[in-house]
């Protein structure tokens, strides 16, 4: 049984700075890809970021390039999103996601292509 839960968010000002992290229990960590999601009020859940079961690649979507930085540490079982120059429509509910890498395209970026789901974490930007 895999399950994923994050943690980090809060409220923040624009232009500052939030750690995320998303710890997965169960056997296998090092073989998922591990991906972020996001959803805003009353919009649908896009993709954020992915990175591959090895560390070795990264994707990122158009809005966070630059700005946020997606990492994982294989022996702590655990994905990190370093979020910088927050902005008030980054906004939302953040969700971790796992798919074993033998099950998935490069780079999975639709909802459709990860297995488990965490419950998500809040990120509110305002001053």
């Amino acid at each position: 049984q895999v399950q994923v839960v994050e943690s980090g968010g809060g409220l923040v000002q624009p232009g500052g700075s939030l750690r995320l992290s998303c710890a997965v229990s169960g056997s296998g960590f090092s073989s998922y890809h591990m991906g972020w999601f996001r959803q805003a009020p009353g919009k649908e859940r896009e993709f954020v970021a992915v990175i591959y079961w090895s560390g070795g690649d990264t994707y990122y979507a158009d809005s966070v390039k630059g700005r946020f930085t997606i990492s994982r540490d294989n022996s702590k079982s655990t994905l990190y999103l370093q979020m910088n120059s927050l902005k008030p429509e980054d906004t939302a509910v953040y969700y971790c996601a796992a798919v074993k890498e033998y099950r998935s395209r490069w780079p999975p970026i639709g909802q459709l292509d990860y297995e488990y789901w965490g419950q998500g974490t809040q990120v509110t930007v305002s001053s």
